[in-house]
């Protein structure tokens, strides 16, 4: 039977390095500083070694972003005023260097990758027929309208799993020392939602927010949708992760759990962004327990649903900057405190090298 690039990628995923971890650490209280004065620049590095294997652990650069775009079928209930056509026109965008996340990517010399894994309009009608950075792994064009059926088949989710542990693999192949998740798709925080209220056992109102700012009365209806997706959901596959992804779920999120089930297996960090990379790392978490450790939260999105997959995860975001874009821009963002991290176990001189009296 053939093994798929996601289950290749679970299969190659190890413990992180406690050995490491422990040397960076020892490592910090040797450098000329007071113990823990660099707070959570100090933990970054710990985690970096131990998910490099080595102290003092590689610098995490370059980094490349994997925007990951498909489309919605729920637009169609009205929970957001954008038409569904944005998607691929943000496509075309991110393909000719000018949205937000190709600004942030210059400025840390990041590798943008736009992945189109389920966008419902022609991409060559846009003028990217054979488009430089542009990947075509289209599954399908766009999901079903969760709110009245299955968004997906299981097989799609299968099928999207792969194209983004492929993904992942490709682009450590071709250098890239982290991984930046990225996403774009109109409607898709409505699937987010529906997939962290139900791997979170939230309530649909505790994690539905107003995405790219919807009034009081638009977000009341996608409440209620969400509402209706997850009440389909029997109890018992409710912590099955595919079927989850598939009844209620989008392209780009099941691509999003590939990718990051991916990065993991390589062994480099994987930076998560805001409340749709959130709802991928539920889904890859609850499959796959050991990705967590391989995975730096790099901001908290002002999405209700982010902060509750931060809480049930167990993590802490590097940065609180109250954004809510998307495409990968809050974990772009952090991508200097994490070079930064790991600059302080490489370069940082120790109290025995240059000469200082060490307190006892």
């Amino acid at each position: 039977m053939t093994t798929t690039p996601y289950e290749a990628a679970l299969a190659r995923i190890s413990p992180i390095d406690e050995d490491a971890a422990r040397s960076a650490r020892a490592h910090h209280e040797r450098l000329t500083k007071p113990p823990g004065s660099l707070g959570r620049v100090e933990d970054l590095g710990v985690q970096l070694a131990a998910i490099a294997g080595t102290d003092p652990p590689p610098i995490p650069a370059p980094a490349a972003i994997a925007v990951f775009a498909a489309d919605h079928g729920v637009v169609a209930e009205g929970v957001t005023p954008w038409p569904q056509e944005v998607t691929g026109q943000m496509v075309a965008n991110f393909v000719g260097g000018g949205a937000a996340i190709n600004v942030l990517a210059r400025q840390y010399g990041a590798r943008v990758a736009v992945v189109d894994v389920g966008v419902a309009t022609d991409l060559d009608d846009l003028g990217l027929a054979g488009a430089p950075g542009l990947l075509r792994r289209r599954v399908r064009a766009g999901t079903s309208n969760l709110a009245i059926t299955a968004a997906m088949e299981r097989n799609d989710v299968v099928a999207a799993r792969d194209v983004g542990a492929e993904v992942a693999a490709m682009l450590v192949d071709d250098g890239a020392r982290a991984l930046v998740t990225g996403d774009m798709g109109i409607g898709n925080t409505t699937a987010a939602a529906a997939v962290i209220a139900t791997l979170t056992d939230h309530p649909a109102a505790t994690v539905t927010g107003r995405g790219t700012g919807i009034d009081d009365a638009r977000l009341r209806n996608k409440i209620d949708v969400v509402e209706t997706a997850i009440a389909r959901l029997p109890s018992d596959v409710r912590t099955d992760p595919v079927a989850v992804l598939a009844e209620v779920g989008g392209l780009e999120i099941a691509a999003l759990a590939g990718f990051i089930v991916g990065g993991a297996s390589h062994r480099v960090p994987v930076v998560a962004d805001g409340v749709i990379a959130g709802a991928a790392l539920l889904a890859a978490a609850t499959d796959c327990p050991q990705v967590l450790p391989y995975v730096v939260a790099g901001h908290r999105s002002t999405e209700p649903g982010a902060s509750a997959v931060l809480t049930h995860l167990g993590l802490e975001p590097v940065i609180d900057l109250g954004l809510r874009l998307g495409e990968g821009s809050g974990a772009c963002l952090a991508l200097g405190v994490l070079e930064a991290a790991a600059r302080i176990l490489n370069e940082m001189a120790t109290f025995d090298a240059v000469g200082i009296t060490h307190k006892d």
